[in-house]
């Protein structure tokens, strides 16, 4: 008897494997398998294309903007852009809805109670009535029937690097303020109501603005634009600084690319402050640059960034391990235009910026 009992189980784990898998092979895969280059524009993204830049929860709020205008979703980590996608939403007489969600349901193997039991791999709900993001079919024109479809892979790492509750903006022109419906590096985006958050830019002459206050505790990111020649300091998605830069040698590096500040420290102390060192700056391996991953950065890429002294002389001091740079020449401020060769690094603190 327990033979047979244990020879009918075998049989019945064999069958359900067997089911599980025809299953799995049913769901389709929609776009491309790998991420496009970081220094891809989102412009030039062609249906079904992405790119993802990695992720990491500790480094704060994610945010999702989805242009129905420019059929594209971008993705923010406190307040940098970790990742920007194709995609298709409702088509007319199904229109995807605009507005501030927040998700309300997350099932990585959700298949549709309307519409015939169609899959829905890695749905993450944003309305009571069904309209959900989640991998499906990227024609490259508006054709669900109001759900935001997303590339296969891309659906994934947003499912994994997602909360419950996560801010989801979904913005058309005429509806929407122009910088949520045509993001750029930085996205102003209140991580947490979803709302436009304050991010003026300089007054003429005005050579930083630093205020802390705006979001007191937290780690900290920087995206800088050599194209705009600036730096922007956010925490927890809000912005705390801004400063006009200067790039010594912007040839040095194109493209887009990500540093972390590691646990070990630069020789000497930072000149003009006794006692305070800089850590090291270690390349973030993005697609495009996968290359690079750990390569250090030397003291020449160091300091190629000048800016303001006494915004660098607030700023050192939230630099710590674990500290997360974005470098681009692609454009931040909304009235900017051009492209210029990229660089990114840290902060010498003892020149002044170029206006």
């Amino acid at each position: 008897m327990h033979r047979y009992r244990s020879a009918r189980s075998a049989w019945m784990a064999g069958v359900l494997a067997v089911v599980i898998a025809a299953a799995q092979a049913s769901v389709p895969f929609w776009g491309a398998k790998t991420s496009s280059p970081a220094d891809t524009p989102p412009a030039q993204l062609k249906a079904g294309q992405w790119f993802w830049g990695g992720d990491d929860k500790t480094l704060g709020p994610i945010a999702v903007v989805v242009s129905l205008t420019e059929q594209r979703g971008y993705v923010c980590r406190n307040g940098v852009l970790i990742g920007f996608t194709t995609v298709s939403t409702g088509k007319p007489g199904h229109e995807t809805p605009t507005g501030v969600f927040h998700i309300s349901q997350k099932d990585k193997d959700h298949h549709s109670s309307k519409y015939n039991n169609a899959p829905m791999p890695y749905q993450q709900r944003l309305t009571q009535d069904g309209v959900a993001l989640h991998a499906g079919g990227l024609p490259g024109y508006p054709e669900s029937h109001g759900c935001v479809h997303l590339p296969s892979e891309f659906a994934r790492l947003l499912f994994g690097a997602s909360n419950m509750g996560m801010t989801v903006v979904v913005a058309e022109e005429g509806k929407a303020p122009a910088a949520m419906v045509h993001p750029t590096a930085l996205i102003p985006i209140d991580p947490v109501t979803g709302g436009q958050a304050v991010m003026p830019t300089l007054d003429d002459g005005q050579p930083f603005r630093w205020q802390p206050e705006q979001s007191p505790d937290g780690s900290i990111s920087m995206v800088i634009s050599t194209t705009d020649q600036r730096i922007v300091v956010l925490r927890n998605g809000i912005e705390i600084g801004r400063a006009r830069i200067h790039v010594r040698d912007p040839h040095r590096r194109s493209g887009t690319h990500a540093y972390v500040a590691s646990t070990e420290y630069m020789g000497g102390e930072v000149p003009g402050y006794p006692g305070l060192k800089m850590p090291k700056w270690t390349v973030i391996g993005i697609p495009g640059h996968g290359d690079e991953q750990g390569t250090v950065l030397d003291a020449d890429a160091i300091h190629d960034l000048v800016m303001p002294h006494e915004f660098a002389r607030q700023l050192a001091p939230l630099i710590v391990p674990g500290t997360v740079v974005v470098a681009t020449d692609q454009r931040m401020l909304p009235h900017s235009t051009g492209r210029v060769q990229a660089v990114i690094d840290t902060l010498p603190p003892t020149a002044t910026a170029a206006r």
